[in-house]
């Protein structure tokens, strides 16, 4: 399951971030990433609300998925996670060899310097992964240990009422 997770995360090169304000309210926003395995590297400005909310607070939401025609293809993820900068220059600069590789077009612009921008990981707690292909409303979740191994649970099988009058692929 943590396989098919990587796979979403791969398929796709944009996703929603969704932090809690200082007035408690959230805010999301979309930012560019780039991944090894589930952990999630994206670039903020450190003048950004973005980064001051989670400078104050590390947990964020996470929604990674694509535009579909036919409902019963929808493969998606929905992420807890905690987010820290990544510091260390060595991995700072994997990180961003990582995101220019995903996001070409960032190649031709000059990487702003550590002082204006922060690069992020996200450590994933919590991975939803819905696959309409099982069923409509059809997720699965992984939960995710401090050694990064995964614990799997099917969540949720709620059609949303739609039952046998949505065709499924296969």
């Amino acid at each position: 399951m943590k396989d098919k997770a990587v796979a979403i995360l791969e398929q796709n090169r944009v996703m929603a971030v969704a932090t809690v304000r200082p007035d408690g309210w959230p805010q999301t926003t979309l930012v560019g990433y780039a991944n090894e395995d589930v952990l999630i590297y994206f670039m903020i400005s450190r003048a950004s609300q973005k980064f001051e909310n989670i400078s104050r607070d590390d947990r964020v939401s996470i929604a990674i998925g694509a535009d579909f025609h036919d409902p019963a293809t929808i493969k998606a993820l929905s992420i807890a996670a905690h987010v820290s900068e990544v510091r260390d220059p060595k991995q700072r600069s994997r990180a961003i060899e990582l995101l220019t590789d995903r996001h070409p077009g960032l190649k031709r612009v000059q990487m702003p310097d550590d002082s204006h921008s922060a690069v992020m990981r996200a450590y994933p707690a919590i991975i939803t992964i819905l696959d309409y292909s099982k069923g409509f409303g059809h997720a699965d979740q992984l939960t995710m240990g401090p050694s990064g191994v995964a614990e799997m649970k099917a969540t949720r099988t709620d059609d949303w009422g739609y039952g046998s009058h949505l065709k499924h692929p296969g």
